[in-house]
Parts: C-alpha cells; sequence; structure tokens
C-alpha cells in the first residue's frame, strides 16, 4: 500500500504548487542611478521562490499616499515581502514592508487574489518598484514595476467601461459573445476589458475585428502557466482561473480611465427595464439616491436547454456561427426563496477599494441594490434540472426589446469578418495558381 500511496502523494504536490512559466518574460532593462534591473511588461510575473504572482502595480491615494500590488498568493505559504522604491527626484532606493492583504474569496483553494500594500516613503515620488523577500539583494536582478495611476484625474476618456471574467481555455462560443458585445455597445459601453487564456480560430478573428474597430482591449492571462492545480481535489473552472484577480486589476487599470465600470461575466448583460441605456439609468438613480456609487443587480437565469423556435430570430448566417443564440433562450427560472441572489454591480471604480465576484469587500461611499423592476441581469447558463423542472420556468421577452438593433448589429460584424475571411483565402488560391504557373513556364 505505501508503494502506491507515496508516488500519489508525490503528484499531487507537484500538481498543487505554482510553476513558472515556460516562456520567459518579455522585459527592458531599467537604469535609473542606483535602480537597475529589469522592468517587466508581462501580465504576470513570479517573484522569487515561485509563490507569489504580481499582475500590476497601482498608485492610491485616496486615505494614504499608497502603492498596491494586485497579485496571486499561494495564502498558507505567505512570506514576509518588502516594497524597493525607486525614488524619483534622486534616484535612491526606499525600502517599506509590505502588508499582504489576502481577499477572503477563495473557494477553498490554497491560491487566491491579495493586495500587496506598502506606504510610499516621504518626498520619494516612485515611478518604479521592486518586490522582494529581503532587505537585501541585488538590485540588478530584481524584477521592476511601473506603478500606474500616478496622476489622478477628474475628467474621464470613457463613460462606461465593461470588464469580463477571464475567458476560459479554447472559447468558442463566438454568437453569444458578438451578441453581448453589441449589446453592451447599444446599452452604452465605450470599451470592453477582455483577459484572454486561449480561444478558437474564428473567435481569434472576431477578437481582432474589435480589437481594431477600438471597442475591445485584450489582456493576455496565461495563469496556468504559473499556477498549477491538482485535477484531483482542484479546477480552474472552480477557481474561475483567478477571476477575481483580474476584476481588481480592471477596476484599478480603469481608475481613471472611465467615469464606471461594469462588471459581467461573458454569458451575462445588465438590462435596464424602464430605459434606453445604463446612462440614463444611472443618471435616474443618482437622483433618487444621491451619493451611492455602487449599483446592484439581480442575477436572473435564462435556460439553455430551452428553445424557441422562432424564425425570426433563427437569423440563417448565425446557423453556420458556434455558440449560443440569446434570442431564442427567453425562458427564466424562478428566484429561490430565502436564498441570497447572486448580483453584479455598476460602479464609479474610485469608490472601490477591493472587490469580489459578486460584492465590494472594501469601498467608499453608499450601495444601492436596484429594482428588479428598474433592471435585471440577464444570465443566459445550462438550466439546473435538479433544482427547476421546466414546468416552472416563466417566459421573460425582456431582451426582445433589442432585438431589431442587435440582429442587425451581429450581422454586420459577421459579414466583415467572415468576407475579410473569404478574401484572404482567394488571395491565397490565386497566389498558389500564380506560383504555379511562374514554375511551368
Amino acid at each position: 500500500m505505501l508503494w502506491m500511496v507515496i508516488p500519489f502523494l508525490v503528484l499531487l504536490l507537484f500538481e498543487m504548487y505554482p510553476r513558472r512559466p515556460s516562456s520567459p518574460a518579455s522585459q527592458t532593462k531599467l537604469s535609473l542611478g542606483p535602480c537597475r534591473g529589469e522592468l517587466v511588461k508581462d501580465t504576470i510575473t513570479a517573484l522569487k521562490h515561485n509563490k507569489t504572482f504580481v499582475v500590476s502595480l497601482y498608485h492610491d491615494d485616496r486615505q494614504q499616499n499608497l502603492t498596491r500590488a494586485i497579485a496571486v498568493v499561494h495564502y498558507k505559504k505567505i512570506q514576509d515581502l518588502y516594497c524597493w522604491f525607486c525614488c524619483s527626484h534622486d534616484n535612491r532606493i526606499s525600502i517599506i514592508r509590505a502588508s499582504v492583504d489576502i481577499h477572503p474569496e477563495r473557494f477553498g483553494l490554497p491560491v487566491g487574489a491579495a493586495d500587496i500594500v506598502c506606504l510610499e516613503p516621504q518626498r520619494c515620488l516612485p515611478q518604479y518598484m521592486s518586490i522582494h523577500p529581503s532587505t537585501r539583494g541585488s538590485m540588478a536582478e530584481l524584477p521592476w514595476f511601473e506603478i500606474n495611476n500616478r496622476v489622478s484625474r477628474t475628467w474621464f476618456v470613457r463613460e462606461y467601461t465593461v470588464c469580463l471574467s477571464v475567458m476560459p481555455e479554447n472559447y468558442d462560443n463566438v454568437l453569444q459573445f458578438v451578441q453581448s458585445v453589441e449589446m453592451y455597445k447599444t446599452l452604452g459601453a465605450n470599451k470592453v476589458f477582455i483577459y484572454k487564456m486561449s480561444c478558437s480560430s474564428l473567435m481569434d478573428r472576431i477578437l481582432n475585428f474589435y480589437v481594431q474597430e477600438g471597442t475591445v482591449e485584450i489582456i493576455l492571462w496565461p495563469i496556468t502557466s504559473y499556477v498549477r492545480l491538482s485535477s484531483f481535489w482542484y479546477s480552474y473552472q472552480d477557481w474561475g482561473y483567478g477571476k477575481t484577480t483580474v476584476l481588481n486589476d480592471c477596476i484599478y487599470r480603469n481608475m481613471y480611465r472611465s467615469k464606471y465600470v461594469v462588471f459581467n461575466d461573458i454569458n451575462e448583460i445588465i438590462l435596464p427595464l424602464k430605459h434606453p441605456n445604463w446612462k440614463e439609468m444611472i443618471e435616474s438613480l443618482e437622483d433618487q439616491h444621491p451619493g451611492v456609487g455602487i449599483f446592484f443587480f439581480e442575477s436572473h437565469f435564462f435556460s439553455q436547454n430551452v428553445f424557441l423556435s422562432l424564425d425570426k430570430f433563427n437569423v440563417t448566417l448565425w446557423k453556420a456561427i458556434p455558440g449560443v443564440n440569446v434570442l431564442q433562450h427567453v425562458y427564466r427560472e424562478p428566484n429561490k426563496l430565502h436564498i441570497n441572489i447572486l448580483k453584479k454591480m455598476i460602479v464609479n471604480p474610485r469608490s472601490v477599494v477591493q472587490a469580489s465576484s459578486h460584492s465590494i469587500l472594501k469601498g467608499y461611499g453608499r450601495t444601492l441594490e436596484v429594482s428588479r423592476d428598474v433592471a435585471i441581469l440577464y444570465n443566459c447558463r445550462r438550466h439546473l434540472e435538479n433544482e427547476f423542472g421546466e414546468q416552472y420556468l416563466m417566459r421573460d421577452t425582456t431582451i426582445w426589446r433589442f432585438n431589431v438593433s442587435l440582429i442587425s448589429n451581429v450581422n454586420k460584424v459577421f459579414d466583415q469578418v467572415l468576407s475579410k475571411r473569404v478574401d484572404s483565402i482567394s488571395k491565397a488560391i490565386w497566389s498558389m495558381f500564380w506560383e504555379s504557373l511562374g514554375k511551368i513556364f
């Protein structure tokens, strides 16, 4: 029995332990007086001993003069950390002990989101900082991070930004993704942030189209190259591929870029019932509830298992596209009594210090739970028959309010993306043809 158990335990420990990425980080040199080393450009950076993974650094002066690092940590293996500030006015190094604030939402996993927070030294104004488990070390060997949000603003380049959860591996729900993005644009989104792992070739072409259009900003998220979870005890899906870390990074990334930030999963849309878009809805809510900067919306689950067979919503062009057609899923699960209903948010990011998927852990100002008569969170997912039989589902056609513009806009996207594909194939065929003729003659 021991010969069987010992290899299993060794394999389990290997699977649970975080690992470094297989490819080297993309880095440039930092040479400012004594501040010398590698300036990190990748989304995720493993610190020494591979137990802490830093995503990005942000200046936060809302209460104190702080630098906040958004990170993933192995919470049982936290060690002392120190912030090495590169002071801009004299290029000296100032070392401050860090405080590690671990987020409570870990889903029972050994890894989770954390903030590594340091009080900035006086008369320093650092633009770069490194994080190290010691007050001693070679500066040339340390990874250096740029501190973002150094300048706070009261004007914003965007009014509404959507922060989506992590796009999981091999994502291929193309039709629903395009429908969701076009709905976000109709409702007032100026930008959609996507933390991308991997996807199908068609999905990749769709993303490239939206990037060129200026709607989507992609942040690569190779989390499985850094943190390995045991497939026996845990899964990346349980963890949401680090969705809490991504959510908090997106908040701080847009702190002074966007007036409001909308939190959604890819299969979710905050649907106003009394207003044509988010702007008019939020302005109305702010007039009624002054001082509120965080708005919660109830999740309402629409079954993917039950189809509505209406030809006008079964568009011919869409039949060849993989994914869910949200216009055909209008049967809603009843809310469970005596159970806390999940919610998503539209927030003023300056009001948020720390967020989880469905709540604000730390923040400023008042919050408001928006009535389901004003708006709902449309969530199209697989129906759980062990919870409700199909006979209990309720017909709810709220999303049809937008069907005309949605169908037209989605068709335009596919026309452009697919026509480009046909053009590129035609060019390749003609190129091969002329090359063959050249060889003959």
